[in-house]
């Protein structure tokens, strides 16, 4: 049974957002002094557009979320928590069948949403503050952080700090996407909308 998962403007937002923030780590370990590559000047600049161009296009997602009522998908459910560990952890490498399938009402299995939210909740707003702290530090209502052991290059370590753990969440977003059917599965949805499913859903376990 094919269904259809993402809508238009999720699919824009989803690869949008994956392009600018590959820019911004990359742009941002060469700032750092990792390597050289466009040069520090033009990184930085490169940098902070693609900053303030993912931060217009968070504050739109967010307001999509709730006026279209997709923010339900993200909701953290106890049910079928374990069963998805297991399948992923032994049961994945067994060939035993799914425990969970998307569908229009559910997207995203329990773990999916628990990695989304926090994602969303605690991931984004740590690298945003913190990316935010460091390019306003000079501004008088920043530097009172000072005050507090919070210098620049402490800020500074705590955005990269930040993008190491979205660094993980990317490559762990990376190896959850071919764990369907097929490989390609998961990422043909993303780009098309639509996903096969099997015509009935196995129960998740609790």
């Amino acid at each position: 049974m094919r269904v259809k998962l993402f809508k238009g403007y999720e699919r824009f937002w989803h690869w949008t957002q994956a392009l600018l923030m590959i820019v911004m780590g990359v742009t941002g370990f060469e700032i750092r002094g990792s390597y050289s590559w466009l040069g520090f000047e033009l990184a930085i600049d490169v940098h902070v557009i693609c900053a303030w161009t993912l931060i217009v296009l968070w504050v739109f997602t967010i307001f999509w979320h709730f006026t279209t009522g997709e923010f339900r998908h993200y909701i953290p459910r106890k049910e079928g928590v374990v069963a998805q560990v297991v399948y992923y952890t032994r049961g994945i490498f067994l060939g035993s069948p799914a425990p969970f399938h998307p569908s229009e009402q559910q997207k995203h299995n329990p773990l999916q949403r628990l990695a989304y939210l926090s994602l969303k909740v605690f991931m984004l707003p740590f690298i945003w503050i913190t990316g935010m702290l460091y390019y306003f530090y000079n501004e008088p209502f920043v530097q009172w952080l000072g005050e507090f052991g919070l210098g620049l290059e402490q800020i500074a370590t705590l955005h990269v700090v930040a993008a190491f753990i979205i660094i993980l969440f990317f490559v762990a977003h990376l190896y959850l996407i071919t764990t369907g059917e097929t490989v390609g599965q998961h990422l043909k949805a993303m780009i098309t909308g639509y996903e096969d499913v099997p015509d009935k859903k196995p129960e998740a376990k609790k």
